[in-house]
């Protein structure tokens, strides 16, 4: 249905001088998606300028960043809402549609891309030192309800941190191999390592990123995701963004309880910790 009231009584002047438009930044997803859409293509297929007409041309198109890709999330509803992954579904299938070219991002930030948990770590690193723990922080967890998010990118970084962990391992052994390490640099190195932990420029302290699913959200415990990439790959299973690739593994929780404080419990429990 066409809502007439939106329509303006007065048309405006056709010779509008609006600013041009550099970048795309989506934060989430918006309240009127059908105007939002025809905005971002505009800006898109004009590069920037929307006072001009479209061109099908203009590729690569002016840079688009976004975060925040879950397809759908849970509110009061018994059933999932679409999510901003969803919005940016609509948005990559016109754009591909209108120009027959996919849409680019300059980033995909957010849940599962593993630059939030370097910043989420760090911020972790940064709250412990204010703490004065002089420690660093070995075990991360990270509890969600989606596994094509929060469990996809907690083991995305989880891998991350073992492959540096075992990279780590290689070089030091290298070292005493070829004989141009001593016992003495290495505590010397390990030593200015444990100073520097809190640095936002510091690699991670941590060791391992243990996700845990919860089943008062998004997941549904009866839904089943097959084990082999190539009967999972279909729309009706993998509800990841369209630039994340499906690995099995990825989707696979640490642990599975009922909800966030089973969670928190499971994690006192693992870390062998007594609330005072």
């Amino acid at each position: 249905m066409v809502d007439h009231n939106r329509r303006p009584k007065i048309l405006p002047s056709s010779d509008v001088n609006l600013p041009k438009i550099d970048a795309v930044i989506l934060f989430g997803e918006p309240i009127r998606w059908e105007t939002n859409l025809q905005l971002i293509v505009d800006a898109l297929l004009t590069n920037g300028n929307l006072g001009g007409a479209h061109n099908n041309q203009s590729y690569p198109h002016i840079p688009v960043l976004a975060c925040n890709m879950d397809l759908m999330w849970m509110a009061e509803a018994q059933s999932p809402r679409f999510g901003h992954g969803t919005f940016l579904v609509c948005l990559e299938n016109i754009y591909k549609k209108i120009t027959g070219k996919d849409l680019k991002y300059e980033a995909l930030m957010g849940k599962p891309s593993e630059l939030t948990y370097h910043y989420a770590e760090y911020l972790i690193r940064s709250q412990a030192a204010e703490r004065e723990w002089r420690k660093p922080i070995g075990n991360l967890y990270a509890i969600g309800d989606n596994l094509m998010t929060d469990i996809y990118g907690a083991n995305l970084y989880n891998r991350y941190l073992e492959e540096k962990s075992s990279r780590k391992s290689s070089k030091a052994l290298a070292k005493v191999v070829a004989g141009t390490g001593s016992k003495a640099s290495a505590v010397s190195q390990e030593e200015e390592s444990d100073n520097a932990w809190e640095s936002e420029l510091a690699p991670p302290s941590a060791t391992s990123c243990r996700s845990v699913l919860v089943c008062t959200g998004v997941y549904n415990p009866h839904t089943q995701v097959p084990s082999h990439p190539s009967e999972c790959i279909t729309e009706t299973v993998f509800h990841g963004h369209r630039d994340f690739r499906f690995d099995p593994a990825l989707v696979e929780p640490g642990h599975l309880v009922q909800d966030v404080d089973a969670a928190v419990q499971l994690i006192f429990e693992q870390e062998n910790f007594v609330p005072l």
